[in-house]
């Protein structure tokens, strides 16, 4: 595994536990909150294995991040206030990697964590 095919994992897999162990206050904000945080750790890992996979393909780098910046926005709409607006953030990071330069990539990897917390902050 290359050095940056490490980085990708190792980001997305802290990003799943930290969304999957995110705890929510009442009970329907629970079943919100753990609906959006799946999703959005769904969207993520998939979004991690195709870009793990093509590495080196920009355009295919680019492509799996407008499908899962898509896929994010839709998600984000159906949630409202802090969830929204942090999926919405999470969409524009995955935005800015359309053009599927290698570097952005690793530099929105390092943001990962403060999407997972903007994520967490919001369910609770």
């Amino acid at each position: 595994m290359t050095p940056p095919r490490r980085r990708l994992a190792v980001v997305a897999a802290t990003f799943s536990l930290a969304v999957l162990t995110t705890a929510c206050g009442a009970l329907g904000q629970a079943v919100d909150c753990n609906t959006a945080a799946n999703d959005a750790t769904k969207i993520m890992t998939d979004w991690s294995t195709e870009v793990t996979g093509n590495a080196t393909d920009a355009k295919a780098i680019g492509t799996a991040s407008k499908t899962a910046a898509d896929k994010t926005k839709e998600l984000a709409g159906k949630y409202d206030g802090d969830v929204a607006a942090a999926l919405n953030e999470l969409a524009a990071g995955f935005q800015s990697l359309e053009k599927g330069d290698l570097t952005d990539v690793t530099e929105f990897t390092g943001k990962m964590n403060g999407f997972s917390s903007k994520i967490t902050a919001a369910c609770t």
